[in-house]
């Protein structure tokens, strides 16, 4: 098997707000053997904020972030879920429409880049899961999570709509998602089923709402809880801020504690694969990470 290679859009919160995020990433990449050409000439998705003001600036941003990748002819790998759905949903609608894709052309012209279509998207999580696969990555474990029970959020914007991102993560089903509960397993913890796996974090209405956004978090992380959760992994560095910077407005909302860790997707296999603390940026979260 050739060694994976691909272009990695971080977005802006993996560069700023959650370092550990790229950190961590950057880590388990090399453990696993996997190449990531950073794309350091890439903009903001427009966080599905600016989709709302101006749809065809969003579009020509992300086409464009799009073209970086398929220069180097790689496909584009995103380690948050917003950037995947703003990323894979310009790609849908330009390859679809001919004209839209002409006029966005048109536009990314005064920059000297060309759209094209030729860079599959997807995230980090699927090209793990599927490129990489969960046997190879198993084998690479050195400090099992074992006795870990460990809860994963999928978040909305990874598996929703599910006819955007069916082509590109392995088909998973958006009511009932899989895939970070075979990685959990995989990598010797105990997956807890709850049903807020899959609902919203409440991020994107924080500042609109802020009390609706605590108890979305709220509920979905005292359901992991209630069902023996010791820890949640997410594959949104939105859905980390959320969960792991607000637990102490979350309780007062609730009316409940909540203290329990919060881990990045690639943290969790970097302490299974026995990277130290210091390289996954543990020391960046709000909540302690207690068992490692």
């Amino acid at each position: 098997m050739s060694k994976l290679k691909y272009a990695l859009y971080t977005g802006c919160t993996a560069r700023e707000s959650t370092p550990e995020l790229l950190m961590s990433t950057m880590a388990i990449a090399k453990e696993l053997d996997i190449e990531l050409v950073l794309l350091d000439e890439a903009s903001c998705c427009g966080a599905s904020h600016l989709q709302d003001f101006d749809d065809q600036l969003s579009l020509t941003l992300n086409a464009r972030n799009i073209c970086y990748a398929e220069k180097l002819g790689l496909t584009m790998v995103t380690i948050c879920n917003t950037c995947q759905l703003n990323t894979a949903m310009t790609k849908e609608r330009l390859d679809s429409d001919p004209k839209l894709k002409d006029q966005i052309n048109g536009k990314l012209a005064e920059v000297n880049l060309e759209y094209k279509g030729t860079s599959e998207v997807k995230h980090f999580l699927y090209a793990l899961i599927d490129d990489l696969g969960i046997d190879a990555i198993a084998s690479k474990v050195k400090r099992p999570l074992t006795d870990m029970q460990i809860g994963a959020f999928y978040g909305c914007h990874n598996i929703r709509p599910s006819e955007l991102h069916h082509s590109s993560n392995g088909g998973e089903s958006s009511y009932k998602p899989n895939s970070l509960d075979r990685l959990i397993v995989a990598l010797g913890g105990k997956n807890v089923e709850y049903e807020s796996k899959n609902k919203c974090c409440g991020f994107h209405v924080e500042l609109q709402a802020p009390q609706t956004a605590n108890r979305l978090s709220g509920t979905a992380i005292l359901d992991a809880i209630d069902n023996g959760a010791e820890a949640i992994v997410t594959p949104c560095p939105l859905c980390h801020l959320r969960m792991d910077t607000q637990q102490a407005h979350i309780s007062q909302e609730m009316g409940r504690e909540v203290d329990i860790p919060i881990l990045h997707l690639p943290q969790m296999v970097g302490i299974a694969l026995g990277i130290e603390r210091s390289k996954l940026g543990l020391k960046h979260h709000v909540s302690d990470v207690k068992f490692v």
